[in-house]
């Protein structure tokens, strides 16, 4: 990941990690999975999708009623609170409950 020193992350080369992909029937529940961050080892975000604004069948319904959603396709929905800054040097580790974790460094590349 990267970092813009006074600006946070955005949508340059590096900010969105992502981790392997999940087939549908690897989550038992889609509607309530488990969605943790740690910085450091300390705990940020510890919720769930059922916490979401609206449910994850609804947002897929929405989005492919405007656009072709094909294999592989992300939808970014956003993040809960708590994550809070990060710096180079950070580790950050992210997870869906413990089907899957990923962990990863952040630094400033040129």
């Amino acid at each position: 990941m990267r970092a813009c020193p006074g600006h946070g992350v955005r949508g340059i080369d590096t900010a969105c990690p992502v981790s392997q992909l999940l087939f549908p029937e690897e989550l038992k529940n889609p509607q309530d999975v488990q969605l943790w961050c740690r910085v450091n080892g300390d705990l940020r975000q510890d919720c769930s999708t059922a916490d979401m604004v609206f449910p994850v069948s609804v947002l897929i319904s929405f989005i492919s009623h405007h656009m072709t959603l094909e294999p592989g396709d992300l939808i970014l929905t956003g993040s809960p609170a708590g994550v809070g800054p990060i710096a180079p040097g950070d580790t950050v580790q992210a997870g869906l409950g413990n089907i899957l974790t990923m962990t990863f460094p952040v630094k400033i590349t040129d």
